[in-house]
């Protein structure tokens, strides 16, 4: 049985030259430096051997018969499969029109004939380490997001699977409370109290813990979302603690945006929600929404409010996940919802920014892609 030879951890050299002469010296000097080369001295078969064999870096002489070195650079690059490949362009051509159509062509450097070896090698040496740490970088990259799309799964499924015992919990938790209320000198009532405090603070976490997770979710496409919509959904779901605060909501005609209307609900609830708990607790909230297209391809939103503000020192913290500022018993939260937004904000290619200055209010910023009307006639379609 034959077995497929393996590869030398050497690093692996295509030179490509019409000239014997030129591939016999460039041979022997990478050799000696502990390269592996391949030769070729017809470029119609470079990208046929690049694509069954890829080397490391490939030497290709610009001045070659029937297809020079431009068309074949092209040629590589415009294939996924080789386009990576460091191409070092060898020539005698010293003009400045050709080192530039060397580059245009794809060609990561120059070195123009006759060459001096410890240039040669330098610049070899240059690239190869440029192409291992991009190799480096790539693994890294996929890597970590492989981690964070298994770590948002586990918050969602963990998330997810634990809100029905807790409910489960506190349904029988209030059963017990009310039938405690009606038992006189039960010594049991502060201990419920605590369970479900408890509880509604896990509720909170939990329900924070999925949102979190599902704006970590690729957005598929951006569609056009009515943000009067958006706002009236989310100040639907904080109907209750509005009321019950008597917060004062001022808001302009809202534009159409590109998005994703279940992340901008998000958006918009995590913000007024934080505005309305952050107050001094003689203070009833008051919150001012505006927007302005800057450009036009971008609306800019701002929600502004009287509450009790953030310390400068604070100010680059605020969207970390699970960051607080202040204990559960001032203020309760998770330290989830910010970071909540500055993912939604990012996922539509925007940005969030905040300015405040304690006791006198915060004002929250962020950036999301107008919908471009065209116009398309109906014959045309």
């Amino acid at each position: 049985m034959k077995y497929p030879l393996e590869r030398s951890n050497k690093k692996q050299i295509l030179v490509v030259d019409d000239k014997p002469d030129n591939l016999r010296l460039l041979s022997a000097m990478l050799a000696q430096h502990h390269y592996e080369v391949r030769k070729a001295l017809d470029s119609k078969q470079v990208v046929a051997s690049v694509e069954a064999d890829a080397p490391d870096l490939i030497l290709l002489d610009i001045r070659m018969p029937e297809i020079n070195g431009y068309e074949v650079c092209r040629t590589l690059k415009s294939n996924p499969a080789t386009t990576e490949i460091p191409v070092i362009f060898l020539s005698a051509l010293d003009d400045t029109l050709d080192k530039v159509n060397a580059f245009s062509a794809g060609g990561v450097d120059y070195i123009t004939k006759p060459f001096q070896e410890a240039e040669v090698l330098a610049r070899i040496e240059n690239q190869l380490k440029i192409r291992d740490l991009q190799r480096q970088l790539q693994v890294q990259n996929e890597e970590l997001s492989r981690s964070n799309r298994e770590l948002e799964q586990f918050a969602h499924v963990v998330s997810h699977d634990l809100q029905q015992p807790l409910q489960t919990i506190m349904g029988y938790t209030q059963l017990i409370a009310l039938q405690e209320m009606e038992a006189e000198d039960s010594g049991s009532h502060e201990c419920i109290e605590k369970i479900l405090c408890a509880g509604d603070r896990m509720q909170r976490l939990i329900k924070d813990l999925l949102s979190y997770a599902l704006t970590g979710q690729e957005l598929q496409e951006l569609t056009p979302v009515d943000c009067n919509s958006v706002l009236q959904q989310a100040l639907a779901n904080l109907s209750i603690v509005m009321r019950e605060s008597e917060t004062d909501l001022q808001y302009p005609e809202l534009p159409v945006v590109l998005g994703n209307e279940t992340q901008l609900i998000l958006l918009f609830q995590n913000l007024i929600s934080n505005a309305i708990k952050f107050v001094s607790a003689e203070v009833k909230p008051k919150i001012i929404i505006t927007v302005d297209q800057t450009t036009e391809t971008d609306y800019i939103f701002s929600v502004k409010d009287n509450g009790i503000g953030i310390d400068s020192d604070h100010l680059s913290n605020v969207f970390k996940g699970f960051n607080r500022l202040h204990s559960s018993k001032e203020y309760p939260g998770t330290g989830i919802g910010l970071a909540t937004c500055q993912r939604v904000a990012e996922n539509h290619g925007g940005k969030i920014w905040v300015e405040s200055q304690l006791d006198e209010g915060t004002v929250f910023y962020f950036r999301l892609p107008a919908q471009i009307e065209t116009y398309i006639n109906e014959e045309e379609k």
